[in-house]
């Protein structure tokens, strides 16, 4: 993996084999991560598992063996009491163009992964949510209550 921050702004290089989620989780450790928006995320993912917020208990995961095109990886990353939560959105396609969408569970690198953070002093924290069962995000401090 390499890594550089410039002001709030930190590139990622993943390399392959390497867990995309352990390498965030180096990567946020490493700049002191609070919060953090990612802002772009492309290059090749295997063994990549997205899922499917169906209802409550059922989240419907989907395996994936065969290495795809990281199109598109969206999401927010929040520093908590626990460690760092991730909520990450991929869209993948296959050789033959089709394309695989959800939230991003696990992958690891194919051959190459570009990620792109901006990094944020906002508190953020995650709750479980009773209806739904996810962790919710709720905004903490000064502004976490204010209509814009």
């Amino acid at each position: 993996m390499e890594t550089k921050q410039k002001d709030n702004l930190i590139f990622i290089r993943l390399f392959p084999d390497e867990d995309i989620y352990s390498a965030l989780n180096e990567v946020c450790r490493k700049y002191k991560v609070t919060t953090a928006v990612v802002l772009s995320g492309v290059g090749q993912l295997k063994q990549f598992e997205l899922g499917y917020f169906k209802e409550k208990g059922n989240y419907t995961p989907q395996q994936f063996a065969t290495p795809h095109e990281l199109l598109c990886l969206t999401g927010n990353i929040s520093k908590q009491a626990s460690g760092y939560n991730f909520h990450l959105h991929a869209v993948l396609g296959a050789e033959d163009k089709r394309v695989v969408g959800g939230h991003l569970l696990k992958a690891r690198v194919e051959i190459t992964n570009e990620v792109v953070l901006l990094k944020t002093d906002l508190k953020v924290s995650r709750r479980r949510e009773e209806k739904t069962d996810l962790q919710g995000m709720f905004l903490e401090g000064k502004f976490g209550n204010e209509d814009i």
